[in-house]
C-alpha cells in the first residue's frame, strides 16, 4: 500500500495501516484540522513554527495521546507576530541616498513579497495587515520601510509648500505637491507614499494606478491631508527637542507651530505621552505604543516597569491594539493585572498580578 492509498482516501471512510518492525512510533504525529484550513494549510519555518493558511497564523501544540502515535498536534490561533517583518525591513531603510542603481546593484537586504511570506510565520492576508501597519512601500519589487527623518523631510516638504503656494491641506492637487518636490531631487513615488501615509485621496482616478509605461497620470488626483497627523508631525518635533515639557508649555508651541486653521489637542496623543503630576505642575514626557512589545505578556510588563500603578485612562491606549485570538482587552487586564477600587466615584486602578 503506498502513499497514494492514503491521499484518495474519502471522507467518512477508514483504511488500515500495519507498521513495520522498524517502525518508529516517535516519527508520526496526528494532525487535525477543520476542512477549510485543510485546503489551504501550509507548514512554514523550523520545527516547532507555526502552520499559516492565507488568512491565519496557528500554533503547533503537543499533547499525549493514548495511541499507536505517542502524541498528536493540535493546532490553536495565534496573533500574528510583525516584529520580525518590522526587523527584516530595518535591514535597509529608504532614505536620502536610496535611489533605483542602489536597487540594481545590490539586493541585500532587501525582500520581495514572496521573500516575506517564505521567511516569516505569517499568512498572506497578515502580511498585508503588517505592511500597512508599518507604512511600508513597494519600490523596484521589494517592500521598503521609509527612514523616519527622511519621510518627515519630505511631509515637512509639503506643509512647507501647501503655505508657500496657498494650498489648502482638505485639496492637495497631487500633480502640483509632485512636480513641486521633484524639483528637490523626491521620487514621485515617495511623495505619492508620503501623501498616502498622511492623509487620504478624495478623488478616485488614482484607482487607475501607474501607466503602462511606469510614469503617473497626476492631474485629477486630489489628497486630503488627516488633521491628527498634521498635528502628530509637530508634537513630534516637539517632543524630541526635550526630554519633558510643562503641559502649558507644550500645548502653546505645540498650537503656535501649526498651520493656520489646524486646532490640536492633548487627546491626539493618548498612546504617545504620558502625564505626570509635580508640586502644581503638571509634566508630559514622550512613551509610544509603538515602541512596545506586541506580546501580550511582554507589553504589561514593560507597562508595569513604567508605572506601578496605572488608571484606566491612561492604560487603555497601551493596551487596546493588543491581539490574543479568543481573549477580550477584559480577559487579559484579568490576567496580567489587579484591579482596585475603593469607592465607586473613584477610576479604578491597575496593578501588575
Amino acid at each position: 500500500m503506498g502513499n497514494a492509498s492514503i491521499l484518495e482516501l474519502n471522507v467518512d471512510s477508514s483504511l488500515e495501516v500495519y507498521y513495520g518492525e522498524t517502525f518508529g512510533s516517535e516519527d508520526l504525529k496526528l494532525l487535525e484540522v477543520d476542512e477549510p484550513i485543510l485546503q489551504e494549510i501550509l507548514d512554514r519555518g523550523a520545527s516547532g513554527e507555526e502552520l499559516d493558511t492565507k488568512s491565519e497564523t496557528g500554533g503547533k501544540r503537543t499533547a499525549s495521546a493514548m495511541a499507536a502515535a505517542t502524541g498528536h498536534l493540535e493546532l490553536v490561533e495565534v496573533a500574528p507576530n510583525f516584529e520580525k517583518l518590522k526587523s527584516l525591513l530595518s535591514e535597509r531603510l529608504y532614505g536620502e541616498d536610496t535611489d533605483s542603481m542602489d536597487v540594481e546593484e545590490s539586493t541585500s537586504g532587501l525582500y520581495t513579497w514572496d521573500d516575506l511570506l517564505e521567511k516569516l510565520q505569517l499568512s498572506e492576508k497578515e502580511l498585508q495587515e503588517g505592511l500597512k501597519s508599518l507604512a511600508a512601500v513597494q519600490v523596484g519589487g521589494f517592500w521598503r520601510l521609509v527612514d523616519k527623518k527622511y519621510m518627515h523631510c519630505v511631509f515637512e516638504l509639503i506643509l512647507l509648500n501647501a503655505m508657500q503656494h496657498d494650498w489648502s491641506l482638505q485639496g492637495l492637487k497631487e500633480k502640483e505637491v509632485v512636480s513641486a518636490l521633484m524639483a528637490d531631487g523626491y521620487s514621485a513615488q515617495i511623495v505619492i507614499h508620503c501623501l498616502a501615509t498622511y492623509g487620504q485621496r478624495v478623488s478616485l482616478a488614482f484607482e487607475a494606478g501607474i501607466a503602462s509605461n511606469g510614469s503617473y497620470d497626476l492631474d485629477s488626483h486630489v489628497w486630503e491631508l488627516n488633521e491628527r497627523h498634521v498635528c502628530l508631525h509637530y508634537a513630534n518635533q516637539l517632543l524630541s527637542s526635550a526630554s519633558r515639557w510643562r503641559v502649558d508649555d507644550f500645548v502653546d508651541a505645540w498650537q503656535q507651530n501649526l498651520p493656520s486653521g489646524v486646532q490640536a489637542s492633548l487627546d491626539m496623543l493618548k498612546g504617545k505621552i504620558l502625564i505626570e503630576k509635580l508640586g502644581s505642575d503638571s509634566w508630559l514626557y514622550p512613551f509610544s505604543v509603538a515602541n512596545l512589545p506586541s506580546n501580550p505578556a511582554e507589553r504589561f510588563a514593560a507597562l508595569f516597569r513604567e508605572r506601578p500603578r496605572w488608571e484606566w485612562e491612561d492604560l487603555e491606549p497601551y493596551i487596546s491594539d493588543l491581539r490574543a485570538p479568543g481573549k477580550s482587552v477584559d480577559a487579559l487586564l484579568l490576567k496580567y493585572t489587579r484591579r482596585t477600587q475603593p469607592t465607586a466615584e473613584t477610576p479604578p486602578i491597575f496593578t501588575a498580578r
